[in-house]
């Protein structure tokens, strides 16, 4: 190779430790199937000798789809290892792939910045020779669900799925397609319409997913391993979730890898299924048994109109007349689109639950207030309303469900972080008070501001252990 070309590979090369910089050189050798012998060092490869649309084939094919594949070997062919200066990338060449082309397209994809990456994949979202100055979102919509349907599978074929079963989801073909929408809703158009370079640039640099989901594709599918880059943990752990009499979820694995990083503590704390109208039928007070005292929870819904939609909650649910919870509880939707919608700081109206009272509202709220609830599931279970005009006060999340007054369809509670320890005494609770057998008696000196004394005197339970 010539000089310039040295000095831009050399470059890139610096950005790997020194023990990973044999491994960035010896993948073009290793593609090329041993035609280089096992005499030569990396980077001696003969000259002439380039890396063909079925050599990247063989090495991809099984961990993400063809379209995927010949995207990259488009890309890859396109880069112009003589130009020093980052995001310049030459007309489609089909005459195969250089060793300076690949160590640059894995030196950006791995370790370059969002000015590196953007034409890289400018390249990958045309679909043709020729360069383009500007894509559409339709294209880079296409691109995007390869790249997610590629993840999906690596996840499958490394067997890290954290315990959770794909065939007793939803449907990921469909999660790639609403994860590939969100991450363009993030998109802003160039001055001129369409999405030119600067454009992707700001998106890679605001949108985390696509730099995080490029590195996998590129770290697995070409079998570089990094020893200072672990495979990230897309997904969350699960436990104690009876798959074998789950038919079918409301969450997919896009979804997932969607909804887990707005966690706070996105992978602390392993997932675990603790309702489910599939599994424990449509019973207000047995979702209440589950929801409260197993810390945070993701409660999902889905509605008789297909919509699916549900909301974070911060705190450990408790039943009571006041809003409880805190700003790190947001409401979402999954279907028709993937979107979050957080605390907007005008109220505190976080969390609500409420039951076998007649002064006070009885079920489960979300953000808005009393009567106008961002997400409200009634106490009958059978109904429920998602009421914004134009938006919840809360939140700011448009309507959620198919209709303002909707029909459950099903409901799942997942808890999704740590459980509260158990408070000292805890173990010996059943002895009721008068203001256990009336509780709304409870929620009306509450209200007034009465502080219940009686709640921190009372006797422990001498026939709890008989």
């Amino acid at each position: 190779m010539g000089n310039t070309e040295s000095v831009v590979v050399q470059k890139r090369l610096a950005r790997f430790r020194p023990e990973e910089q044999p491994v960035v050189e010896g993948v073009f050798d290793r593609l090329l199937g041993g035609a280089v012998g096992p005499s030569g060092p990396p980077g001696r490869t003969p000259v002439g000798k380039t890396l063909t649309l079925e050599m990247l084939q063989s090495s991809m094919g099984s961990l993400a789809p063809d379209s995927m594949v010949r995207r990259v070997y488009q890309c890859i062919c396109s880069i112009d290892p003589g130009q020093e200066a980052s995001g310049k990338t030459s007309t489609f060449a089909a005459s195969g792939v250089s060793r300076e082309q690949l160590v640059i397209f894995l030196a950006d994809t791995l370790r370059g910045t969002a000015e590196e990456r953007a034409p890289l994949v400018m390249a990958m979202s045309q679909s043709g020779e020729g360069a383009v100055r500007v894509v559409t979102c339709e294209q880079l919509a296409e691109f995007l669900q390869d790249l997610i349907s590629s993840v999906v599978q690596i996840l499958v074929h490394r067997g890290r799925l954290q315990a959770w079963q794909p065939e007793r989801m939803g449907d990921s073909s469909l999660g790639v397609k609403l994860l590939a929408e969100q991450m363009c809703s993030e998109l802003k158009p160039s001055d001129q319409g369409g999405y030119d370079v600067s454009s992707l640039e700001d998106w890679i640099f605001r949108v985390s997913q696509v730099s995080l989901y490029l590195e996998m594709l590129v770290a697995e599918g070409l079998n570089v391993s990094l020893s200072g880059r672990p495979a990230p943990t897309l997904l969350p752990p699960c436990r104690e979730t009876a798959w074998k009499d789950l038919r079918c979820l409301l969450l997919d694995l896009p979804t997932l890898m969607f909804l887990a990083p707005q966690l706070p503590d996105s992978y602390s704390a392993p997932w675990r299924l603790v309702f489910s109208t599939r599994l424990h039928g449509e019973s207000f007070t047995r979702m209440v048994s589950g929801l409260t005292k197993c810390g945070p929870t993701l409660l999902l819904i889905k509605d008789t109109k297909g919509h699916v939609f549900g909301g974070f909650a911060s705190h450990a649910w408790e039943i009571k007349p006041q809003f409880q919870g805190d700003s790190r509880c947001f409401l979402f939707t999954v279907f028709p689109r993937l979107r979050v919608y957080t605390a907007t700081g005008y109220n505190q109206h976080f969390m609500y639950l409420n039951q076998n009272q007649q002064t006070m509202p009885n079920g489960l709220g979300m953000g808005g207030q009393h009567g106008y609830f961002g997400l409200w599931l009634d106490s009958d279970f059978g109904r429920g309303h998602s009421r914004a005009r134009p938006k919840c006060t809360t939140y700011g999340s448009p309507q959620l469900s198919g209709e303002e007054d909707f029909t459950l369809d099903s409901v799942e509670v997942w808890a999704v972080g740590k459980p509260p320890e158990p408070e000292e005494g805890e173990e010996g609770k059943g002895k009721k008070s008068i203001l256990d057998a009336d509780p709304e008696v409870q929620a009306m000196m509450e209200m007034t501001g009465k502080t219940l004394h009686s709640q921190g005197l009372r006797e422990p339970e001498e026939d709890q252990e008989q």
